[in-house]
């Protein structure tokens, strides 16, 4: 299914130029929403456009099709398979659910890991069975599904939403939605296993910057077992050039059983820690303008989510039984 947004224009060319058609979720050095070079045509200045949030229609939780593309309707249609993997599959145990909001707007950052990264699926559905207020999870990511026919509907009616400053402003500061990033993008996912656990930065801190302008906490997420669900052993490179991908990974499912790899996940046990949220409301709008400031708190975010790791790690027994 993050992690960095690019809220500032279509990047997707760019992108795809960099990376290949496919990238799992945020790109971490695309902090391009306070890039309007970037953008094409003529950017106005916000400052000059007038408030339209009063012009969004109310959220109506009993839509089965909401204005983002989730279905709810299909959401529940995948529900089996997905409970599936969580209950019984990765065996998911979860730690301070209590510290993702009830109501208000939150985002969510995570570290990533995985060929098929399998942990936003499960940070959903940890949200949907263990939490006293269940409530929808989007997911702010790259667009590297559009040149795949039928796979962009698809997680969109799960709740994939294109990485954008505009996005993210109305999901989170406007709608008061929760939303999950992963700030590692496909630095994250395409690690391979002796790399796993140890996590890339997180970018330039583009999830901060949109936290401070959407005035929504963070909560930081710990997750284990992702790694070794669907491990890379190697990267096939040329194979990747041929396929246009941004990697070729070599495991124990893929190439060799191709799309059928995304069910052929190990039976590792999963363990999700939700740590209290960080509150930003102390930093003012102009704090989003300091790149230094954003990027101190992006890496104090980073260091808090690897000393977690580091504990889960060090009290689990077994890859397998935890």
């Amino acid at each position: 299914m993050v992690t960095e947004p690019s809220m500032g224009g279509p990047v997707e060319a760019r992108a795809g130029a960099e990376e290949g058609a496919m990238a799992s979720t945020f790109d971490p050095r695309a902090d391009d929403y306070a890039r309007p070079e970037l953008t094409s045509g003529v950017v106005p200045e916000r400052a000059n456009l007038p408030d339209l949030r009063a012009l969004l229609p109310a959220t109506d939780d009993e839509r089965s099709l909401d204005d983002w593309g989730r279905s709810e309707s299909f959401v529940s249609l995948v529900e089996p398979l997905l409970n599936f993997y969580y209950r019984y599959w990765f065996r998911v145990e979860t730690e301070g659910i209590e510290n993702v909001p009830s109501q208000g707007g939150a985002l969510l950052v995570a570290n990533h890991s995985g060929a098929l990264p399998p942990d936003g699926p499960m940070v959903m559905e940890a949200i949907r069975n263990e939490h006293p207020n269940p409530r929808p999870l989007y997911m702010l990511g790259e667009n590297w599904f559009k040149g795949f026919p039928g796979v962009g509907m698809l997680t969109n009616k799960l709740g994939m939403v294109s990485a954008h400053r505009d996005n993210a402003q109305r999901l989170l500061g406007d709608e008061g939605r929760l939303a999950i990033v992963f700030p590692e993008g496909q630095k994250g996912s395409r690690k391979v296993l002796w790399q796993r656990y140890r996590l890339r930065r997180f970018g330039r801190g583009g999830f901060v910057r949109t936290a401070i302008r959407a005035g929504v906490p963070i909560v930081p997420i710990a997750v284990v077992g992702a790694e070794e669900a669907m491990p890379i052993f190697a990267h096939l490179r040329p194979l990747q050039r041929i396929s246009g991908l941004i990697y070729f990974p070599l495991n124990h499912a893929f190439p060799q059983f191709g799309l059928a790899a995304g069910l052929m996940y190990l039976p590792a046990k999963f363990k999700i820690r939700f740590l209290e949220p960080v509150d930003l409301s102390e930093y003012g709008p102009e704090t989003a303008e300091d790149s230094g400031a954003i990027q101190a708190i992006a890496e104090e975010i980073r260091a808090r989510i690897q000393v977690q790791l580091e504990q889960m790690l060090k009290a689990r027994n077994s890859v397998w039984f935890g």
